[in-house]
């Protein structure tokens, strides 16, 4: 698998990421471990967990798992913080004490000294600068190696990227998003990202799953539009404008005899600005098919396509 340079920074991303979402919910232990030992086997290096993912479990199923894999064949993307809203209860945080105290409790649980990348999700009743100011300590601590923005508004984009031009805070490296043939509506912003050379993770790049195809007609019983906690990612993308870019994306892959997944996949991945397309499988079976991409978009699709999802 190919590593594509985030950007201008000296970080060197696999172009395609595995998410962890499902990890030791919906994913278990075993067969997580399998699919990061396939995927790093595989020449993936990007791996990107959440102390929300697998409802709190997902880092440490993914702390054994690297232990076998190896540490150092991983990039780890760490998103966001927590901050306890009750007896049982956390929700996401961005003040500068839950910040550092969260990234501390995932060092400790993966057994690693540093995150490779830590993306940092702003809130609006914290101010940006406490949200920057947690992350930059961590950054010249040598906690995390790379800073970098998820779910920001455009205003925060760039002031973040202002202060860390300037000095005020850590540069911003890279900047995750929503990106997808389903979801094109981040393309100006990834354009004006990498004009100033700072790298794009392309979030959700199947649309939660949709763009591969498989809610066409039906929606499978063991699928995440069937599943209580999971078919809220799934539902913006079975109508609409959506529907029309995967019918698009179909009738593409039949014309080039590929899979829906592999011409959507193929479309993100290679998009101009993005730096690695995430995409979050549940078993190793999906895994599999994810990895058997082929080659890029003749320009004609890739054109339409473009066209398509930009309406």
């Amino acid at each position: 698998m190919e590593l594509k340079q985030c950007g201008r920074s000296g970080l060197y991303l696999s172009v395609l990421g595995l998410g962890t979402l499902t990890w030791g919910r919906d994913t278990d232990g075993p067969e997580a471990h399998d699919m990061l030992t396939t995927f790093v086997d595989a020449g993936g290096n990007l791996v990107e967990c959440s102390p929300t993912h697998g409802d709190g479990i997902a880092v440490d199923v993914l702390s054994e798992a690297l232990a076998s894999v190896g540490r150092h064949r991983v990039a780890l993307a760490w998103r966001g913080a927590v901050r306890r809203a009750g007896e049982s209860t956390w929700v996401g945080a961005a003040g500068r004490g839950d910040l550092l105290r969260s990234l501390d409790d995932a060092l400790a649980r993966l057994d690693t000294d540093y995150v490779d990348v830590w993306l940092v999700e702003p809130q609006a009743e914290v101010p940006l600068e406490e949200t920057l100011e947690a992350a930059t300590l961590a950054y010249r601590s040598g906690r995390a190696r790379y800073v970098g923005l998820s779910r920001a508004s455009h205003w925060q984009l760039a002031e973040a990227v202002t202060r860390g031009a300037l000095g005020a805070s850590a540069p911003i490296s890279l900047v995750e998003a929503p990106f997808s043939l389903a979801n094109a509506s981040a393309a100006h912003t990834i354009a004006e990202l990498s004009s100033r050379g700072i790298g794009v993770i392309a979030a959700s790049a199947l649309a939660g799953g949709a763009l591969t195809g498989k809610y066409r007609h039906t929606t499978p019983a063991d699928s995440r539009a069937a599943s209580p906690h999971l078919r809220h990612m799934v539902e913006p993308y079975l109508e609409g404008h959506a529907r029309t870019v995967i019918e698009a994306a179909s009738r593409a892959a039949v014309g080039l005899e590929r899979s829906t997944a592999d011409v959507a996949l193929a479309w993100v991945r290679d998009y101009p600005g993005v730096s690695a397309a995430l995409i979050g499988p549940r078993t190793r079976r999906q895994l599999d098919m994810l990895l058997d991409f082929s080659e890029p978009l003749p320009a004609p699709i890739r054109q339409v396509l473009t066209e398509v999802a930009a309406q």
